[in-house]
């Protein structure tokens, strides 16, 4: 059980709102695999590396896929797990203000384009309160400001985390063999469960299936490897496991409401400003 009082020493709970005008900058490896329920005063914008992250919400479990970023508004109960202590956080905490754009009150998620992440590696050897009226108040504020005009394409979608030690594994295994043709009674077996016995775990604690958390899985690893822009579309579908790049476009579209192209097009600032 964790030690209120160490607890109480955590930089998100002891500092983020210490200065309640200050924008509060923490760049850092995780250092633990969960951070327990707690909120800020402050607006949270996390954007994670090197990791499985799920952020949990009152309302919601999400999976927070590389190259995008969640917005915590002010005043939100949330815990984070995660993979790995070695996952890098990169967050910036807001002041609320009075009369803000309506994106500040929404929780959600959303790709972090090309000018956004420029934009935070310019941070990067910030750490503490940047007051207002400093030089790196004011870029922090920049970012925070662009926010509503550049996120327009929230990614409505969660994918739970697993609470069961046995089922954790078994989704350790899924995320490692996502390009792999991964059948449900081998993957049973593998890991000593009846298919009746696995599958009722699924419902109990994802509340999901096998093969809607394998294809939502799937689904977000293309969507990191599309925005990273190494790989072709059809070599995307190969690589989470697709050998026809209409059935990955098909299944894309239907977990997403867009086309893998559109998906990518819908991100690229500069796309947007030509438009």
């Amino acid at each position: 059980m964790l030690n209120s009082k160490s607890f109480e020493e955590k930089y998100y709970i002891k500092n983020v709102d210490a200065d309640e005008k200050s924008i509060y900058c923490h760049h850092d490896l995780m250092g633990e695999h969960l951070i327990p329920t707690h909120q800020h005063k402050k607006a949270q914008f996390l954007y994670t590396e090197g990791g499985i992250i799920h952020v949990t919400t009152e309302t919601h479990t999400y999976f927070l896929p590389a190259r995008h970023f969640l917005w915590i508004p002010a005043n939100t109960a949330h815990s984070i797990h995660t993979s790995s202590e070695n996952a890098i956080m990169r967050n910036l905490y807001f002041p609320q203000n009075t009369n803000e754009h309506e994106f500040y009150s929404i929780e959600g998620i959303y790709p972090a384009n090309d000018l956004l992440l420029q934009m935070m590696l310019f941070t990067n050897r910030w750490n503490g309160h940047l007051k207002k009226g400093s030089r790196h108040y004011t870029i922090a504020n920049a970012i925070k400001a662009i926010l509503p005009e550049i996120c327009t394409t929230q990614l409505h979608l969660s994918l739970p985390f697993a609470d069961d030690s046995r089922l954790k594994n078994i989704l350790l295994y899924v995320d490692q063999n996502l390009g792999e043709p991964i059948l449900f009674s081998e993957l049973a077996g593998r890991f000593g469960f009846s298919e009746r016995s696995l599958y009722r775990l699924f419902e109990k604690d994802l509340r999901m299936s096998f093969i809607q958390y394998f294809t939502i899985r799937r689904i977000l690893k293309a969507m990191e490897l599309l925005l990273d822009k190494k790989l072709s579309v059809n070599e995307v579908a190969q690589a989470v496991g697709y050998n026809s790049a209409p059935t990955f476009s098909n299944t894309f579209f239907k977990i997403l409401g867009q086309r893998p192209t559109e998906y990518v097009n819908g991100v690229e600032i500069l796309r947007k400003e030509e438009t």
